[in-house]
């Protein structure tokens, strides 16, 4: 009974490790705006994140961040080889999704950058 109790403890917290490091970051998403975005915008975070509601926001970034790609693209034509780039799909939307949604102008949280 104790050893199959510890094997359970033992496979809930790897679960949690595993799960949490999967999720997105809105802290993340912040440093990835600063680095990539501002320059070429020329907004700050806080502007930026304010463009749009939550629920716009998700939006923007369903469906491999087609719509926010898209619009973006247009905003912004030299942010088009970032946005098309591999890594920006598989490693920085999700967590620039997090950033705006986190501090959508309907979120009531404002960001430090």
């Amino acid at each position: 009974m104790k050893k199959i109790l510890s094997i359970l403890i033992a496979s809930f917290l790897l679960v949690g490790v595993i799960s949490s490091s999967a999720l997105a970051d809105a802290a993340k998403g912040q440093k990835y705006y600063l680095k990539f975005l501002k320059k070429k915008t020329g907004l700050n975070g806080a502007k930026f994140a304010t463009q749009h509601t939550q629920d716009e926001w998700k939006d923007f970034f369903a469906n491999d961040s087609e719509k926010f790609i898209a619009e973006y693209t247009k905003k912004y034509p030299k942010l088009e080889k970032f946005f098309k780039g591999k890594k920006f799909k598989s490693k920085y939307s999700k967590h620039i999704a997090d950033f705006c949604i986190e501090y959508a102008n309907d979120s009531g949280n404002v960001p430090s950058c």
